[in-house]
């Protein structure tokens, strides 16, 4: 099933969800204004905004964890783990939003039959629509028929996918070869089903005479410019064509078609290119920042009276680090080395402890009593929210090098650049200061890779306990 097709499930899904929710909120009330209990239940007409906020928690909940995003009916567990998971952070998130705004009154038993209501309409709809899959997605997607054009065990590959979603709407006409290898490659890998085989000559007629929806060319770059009337028939005929790009040099990256004016342009990325979730998440970012500075804003002034007090002026670090591209910015933190610590690093060149373009001493001898501290529980970045709010960084992301350790970095490694950088990420969760810069750098590129939302809000909450317990830091 194309990608294409799976996000319109997924939509499907969503909405179905959010009409469930609801239904849920109502079922739960109902059920709800039948039990006496010792606490009265209020009219809904005291808090109307609590149907959309349980149900937008539900929906919320449900993005980050990415459960909209690769729908597989065939995958009878997931038609219970996904509603659990959404349950599970739906209803804590419900019930910490109503203790927030300090909404006694809103009945915790009726959050709690909205939640279990809605975990159990959740499941069956999920094993409703996995009975009915086939003609859910052939309703979506519509019967469409392929043909294939190449020579190459890639065909062969092609082939036996399409087979194995035919109850999905798709149908494999045939193949038409490029060369002569086609059958002998059937003859070892046989399909489920027999398909013609037709030659390159036979196409015009082919599409003529037969429903054919798509042509799919898994070709060498050798045969692209031999294929050129082929090409140009299809798209006479008015007969989507798809490429398979094996012939391009890429391993990692995302391919996918983006238009400059009205020039195509295929486009390889190997960073998140999501926009609405990148939007999202610099939202959140922004938001959680501004709330931290002005709740962190008496210990923040305190830590900066005590550096004042016991080390003198300035109270702030400003250091230029790489950020987004390898552009430049100001990092700020709260000072924890004596103020001519950059005169003394030369002479501590010998201690670092950290292998690759990259200074760190356990016990550095520059460093404060009240510096010591602050870099345990990493209070000393406190000021680096200031950072996000502008834009510069974000909570999770690559640490932000310094520009003499990036001139440094191999090839490689400048990928991680690519990416915002961060105050945490996932090489916090391993050793923080004691990793190698190796493993480091394998770390950020893997987090880029596997970039979510819902990665994001794994890795802040599993950071929160390793900072406060100070383990790992320099």
């Amino acid at each position: 099933m194309f990608s294409r097709h799976n996000r319109m499930i997924g939509v499907f899904y969503l909405c179905s969800d959010m009409l469930l929710a609801l239904l849920s909120f109502w079922l739960a009330w109902e059920i709800r204004s039948y039990l006496i209990t010792p606490r009265p239940l209020y009219s809904v007409s005291n808090y109307p905004w609590v149907v959309p906020l349980s149900a937008g928690i539900w929906i919320l909940v449900g993005l980050l964890a990415g459960v909209y995003r690769d729908i597989k009916e065939e995958e009878l567990r997931r038609a219970f783990t996904d509603p659990l998971k959404v349950a599970l952070g739906a209803t804590v998130a419900l019930f910490a939003a109503t203790y927030a705004v300090k909404f006694e009154y809103l009945s915790r038993l009726l959050l709690i039959l909205y939640a279990g209501t809605n975990l159990v309409a959740a499941t069956l709809f999920r094993l409703v629509a996995r009975r009915f899959a086939g003609p859910l997605r052939r309703s979506l997607a519509g019967l469409r028929g392929f043909l294939l054009v190449g020579d190459g065990p890639e065909v062969v590959e092609i082939a036996r996918t399409i087979e194995a979603h035919e109850t999905h709407g798709m149908r494999l006409v045939g193949f038409v070869r490029t060369g002569a290898s086609l059958p002998a490659l059937l003859e070892q890998s046989p399909l489920r089903g027999s398909h013609p085989i037709f030659d390159l000559t036979q196409l015009p007629e082919l599409l003529r005479r037969q429903v054919i929806d798509e042509v799919i060319f898994a070709i060498t770059k050798e045969d692209l410019e031999r294929l050129e009337e082929a090409f140009r028939v299809c798209e006479v005929e008015g007969v989507k064509s798809r490429v398979l790009l094996t012939f391009f040099p890429y391993e990692i990256s995302k391919v996918y078609l983006e238009h400059l004016g009205e020039k195509p342009l295929l486009t390889f990325a190997t960073t998140p290119e999501n926009e609405y979730l990148l939007l999202l998440k610099r939202v959140l970012d922004f938001v959680l920042a501004l709330v931290l500075l002005v709740l962190l804003s008496p210990l923040m002034a305190l830590l900066g009276l005590l550096i004042r007090l016991t080390s003198g002026s300035p109270v702030l670090f400003r250091q230029t680090r790489c950020g987004l591209g390898g552009r430049k910015f100001t990092l700020y933190k709260f000072r924890s080395m004596r103020p001519d610590a950059d005169l003394g690093r030369e002479e501590l060149a010998a201690l670092n402890e950290v292998d690759g373009p990259v200074f760190k001493i356990t016990h550095d001898p520059r460093c404060t009593p009240i510096g010591r501290l602050m870099r345990k529980f990493s209070l000393d970045e406190f000021p680096q929210l200031l950072n996000i709010v502008k834009g510069d960084m974000s909570f999770v992301g690559p640490r932000p090098p310094l520009p003499e350790e990036v001139e440094k970095y191999e090839r490689w490694q400048r990928r991680r650049l690519r990416m915002l950088p961060g105050l945490t990420c996932l090489w916090a969760l391993e050793g923080r200061s004691r990793l190698s810069f190796r493993r480091w750098m394998e770390l950020d590129l893997d987090y880029i890779d596997h970039w979510s939302l819902a990665l994001d809000c794994k890795i802040l909450l599993k950071t929160v306990p390793i900072v406060l317990l100070g383990r790992g830091a320099s």
